[in-house]
């Protein structure tokens, strides 16, 4: 089975406050190597965007507004992750965004068993500290240079840095003699992970809106 990362941006925290996504990307990997194929597009909100996600993302209501909605890109994306495994940084946040969209448009929505959480294994790994993707990729090594601002595509692509080195394995080359065995580890890691999304603790959701501030004012100042 093929994996795809996915990320999403949006226009703030919750759908049940009536934010939208702004921005999808998934990147398709066979055995964790990139094939090359990916899915990524702005997303019209039908709403404006606060200036708080702004300073964020830095998609702006106009530049949104020119946009497919995401109706229009929704059988185009389906199809893109259709029979592939999910691995998604803090999926408690991504799939119910995603699911909402799908279900105003009266789509089925995305079965969770597909889905690999890797905040779950982070937290498992590194219990009591930031498992943030910023914080992993730190912790990692994982050049960060290229992160202005947040970007769904640029995450994904990190996102399989950090995700490569949360379970153990190394980075996978095209000519491979041990990529036999990576593949079996990867999976026997990646299968020791229950697939349930897991929901922020408090004190985690606290750094988040602390992280957000912060960023809010490293940009506006």
């Amino acid at each position: 089975m093929s994996e795809v990362f996915l990320d999403i941006e949006t226009t703030g925290l919750s759908f049940r406050d009536n934010h939208k996504i702004v921005e999808i990307a998934c990147v398709e990997t066979k055995e964790l190597i990139p094939t090359k194929k990916i899915f990524h597009t702005l997303i019209n909100p039908e709403r404006d965007v606060p200036d708080e996600a702004f300073r964020i993302h830095g998609h702006s209501s106009d530049l949104l507004k020119k946009q497919p909605t995401f109706k229009e890109v929704a059988t185009k994306f389906l199809t893109f992750i259709e029979d592939k495994e999910l691995i998604i940084h803090n999926a408690s946040f991504d799939i119910p965004f995603i699911n909402y969209e799908l279900e105003n448009i009266k789509i089925k929505k995305i079965d969770k068993n597909k889905i690999i959480d890797s905040l779950e294994i982070a937290r498992g790994k590194f219990p009591g500290v930031s498992n943030s993707l910023d914080a992993l990729c730190k912790r990692f090594g994982i050049d960060l240079s290229r992160r202005k601002k947040h970007n769904a595509l640029l995450d994904c692509e990190l996102l399989r840095e950090v995700y490569i080195n949360l379970i153990g394995v190394r980075e996978p080359k095209l000519s491979l003699n041990n990529h036999v065995e990576e593949k079996k580890y990867a999976s026997s890691q990646a299968s020791h992970y229950s697939k349930k999304i897991i929901k922020l603790s408090e004190d985690e959701l606290q750094d988040h809106k602390l992280f957000l501030k912060n960023e809010l004012k490293k940009n506006h100042f």
